[in-house]
């Protein structure tokens, strides 16, 4: 079982049966201000997904707590997927989701990766490699486009 990698100031890079209660508080906490609050999502948050073993929980945390977070999982088809992108608002802007993005390249791109990317963000992705992958969608009261990055 690889050890979590937890660098000081640093990237956090969490498997979902070796997060802590500390570690989930966390997570929900930015997920919850930026999907709940902030975006109004019309869908409950936590799933069965955040504790799999294939899933990875990724962030970046100030003193203040997580400024940037994603996961990534494999799903029932095989297919390694990224969800749950957001940043704290006070630090938009600054790059760090796009620096949780590119670990998730490096690491794992020699895989398919899909996502739904909120609509407004499908520039965003495309940058990374994305490519749209469907018809447009609604989930959670938001607009999404399916989007998938062949491997590299």
């Amino acid at each position: 079982m690889p050890v979590p990698l937890r660098e000081p100031g640093g990237l956090t890079l969490v498997d979902g049966p070796d997060l802590t209660g500390r570690d989930v508080h966390a997570i929900w906490t930015i997920r919850d201000v930026v999907f709940a609050v902030e975006q109004q999502c019309d869908e409950p948050d936590p799933d069965v997904v955040d504790l799999q073993p294939t899933t990875s929980h990724l962030w970046l945390a100030d003193a203040a707590g997580i400024t940037s977070y994603l996961r990534t999982y494999v799903s029932a088809a095989g297919v390694r997927r990224v969800g749950r992108v957001c940043t704290r608002k006070d630090a938009r802007g600054s790059g760090l989701s796009g620096s949780l993005m590119q670990h998730v390249l490096d690491r794992w791109g020699t895989e398919r990766i899909d996502l739904g990317a909120q609509a407004y963000l499908h520039d965003w992705y495309a940058g990374f490699g994305f490519v749209r992958d469907g018809e447009d969608y609604v989930e959670a009261g938001i607009p999404h486009v399916p989007m998938t990055r062949p491997p590299a």
